[in-house]
């Protein structure tokens, strides 16, 4: 079993966060006045426990860990990571893509309903939820990578010829976040993180489709209209890629501390030694701006595809995250469609026995490890 000293030390972390949180209010600016919104008492004792979990240790994320993997999909319960370490991730993410079409499944092919049953079990086991969100292309009907057009996010924004097609598409968003709740009528807190990877150019509103201004702009259009709305059970996300070299670059689309609470990047490895030095360059960066931000910090999106490194996890990918206080890091999906496209282990792969390790390092978090993150 794993680290029975550090259970007894995490159940101890976990009655001193139950005392500390409380209900609290944030104040959000929106484009006409300032006003006060007050997030569900759930919510905000999600973001308090996140400000303290890198002391216990780093969650592990796997996105769509629960609905598909491979060799199988939709069998209840399962879960590659389970079926391999003996535990659920401590994170799971879904993507919200194609909710705006008003169809019953995403871009991936889950239905929306599975969707919003497996974020609440999570919720049950007390783990946390993120959200991405690979939106169609507004403009040109095309899908999120559809960059042929550099006038999309300038469409959308209020007075564009867009607006009111975009602002549809959010009252979607915002219906399914509010629909997330237990059969007691709680709202299941999550993560929201549209607008992912900015600092390239891959997707419509990447680096070179739209200005700083435009995109902030954005930004703020999205949370004022869910909040609008009535959506008070989400954290929001921020997170470019590795391609700021400091600070500064970081922070020139950064939405604002208003709207932002998580802050992170998404990189995936090619070359090890180019892989680790835009991880360690971009954890001193989120680090350096989570302190004097005071936000939390961690690895949206990261992974190996195919993991072929069999110590990949404790010989690459620990080392470099364990001199920081990171919250949660994420690997992306295993693709029950694409069965080479895959970030975690399942059983019998090359890493598998590694990721074992790596779940029994004390620095590492599962569901079972933060089951007190909403109280």
């Amino acid at each position: 079993m794993k680290k029975n000293v550090f259970m007894t030390v995490a159940f101890a972390m976990g009655c001193l966060l139950v005392t500390s949180c409380g209900t609290s209010t944030k104040k959000q600016s929106t484009t006409d006045e300032e006003s006060v919104f007050t997030r569900t008492d759930e919510t905000e004792n999600l973001l308090t426990n996140l400000k303290k979990v890198s002391s216990r240790g780093i969650m592990f994320g796997h996105h769509d860990d629960t609905v598909y993997g491979i060799g199988w999909e939709g069998d209840e319960g399962r879960s590659d990571v389970k079926s391999v370490c003996g535990d659920y991730p401590a994170v799971i993410s879904f993507d919200l893509g194609e909710l705006e079409l008003g169809g019953e499944s995403n871009l991936d092919k889950v239905p929306f309903d599975k969707l919003r049953q497996e974020i609440i079990n999570q919720y049950r086991r007390g783990g946390m939820i993120s959200l991405s969100w690979h939106v169609r292309n507004p403009l040109t009907g095309g899908d999120a990578w559809d960059v042929k057009d550099t006038t999309v996010v300038q469409s959308i924004l209020p007075g564009g010829v867009n607006h009111e097609k975009f602002a549809g598409w959010l009252d979607k968003v915002a219906g399914f976040i509010n629909s997330l709740q237990t059969a007691e009528g709680v709202k299941v807190p999550v993560l929201f993180r549209p607008w992912h990877e900015n600092s390239g150019s891959w997707f419509w509103w990447g680096e070179k489709l739209c200005t700083p201004e435009d995109y902030k702009a954005l930004w703020r259009m999205t949370v004022d209209s869910l909040q609008s709305k009535g959506v008070d059970n989400a954290l929001y996300a921020y997170s470019p890629g590795t391609e700021p070299q400091d600070t500064t670059q970081y922070l020139e689309r950064y939405p604002g501390d208003d709207l932002i609470d998580v802050i992170g990047f998404d990189t995936y490895q090619f070359d090890r030694d180019t892989f680790l030095a835009g991880l360690e360059r971009s954890l001193a960066i989120v680090d350096s701006i989570g302190k004097s931000h005071n936000k939390v910090i961690a690895v949206t999106e990261v992974g190996y595809e195919g993991i072929p490194d069999s110590k990949w996890w404790t010989g690459t990918l620990l080392p470099a995250l364990e001199k920081y206080p990171v919250a949660y890091v994420l690997v992306w999906r295993n693709a029950r469609e694409r069965i080479t496209h895959f970030y975690a282990p399942y059983p019998g792969q090359t890493s598998a026995g590694d990721f074992v390790e790596f779940y029994k390092n004390p620095k590492t978090l599962f569901a079972a490890d933060v089951n007190s993150l909403y109280k």
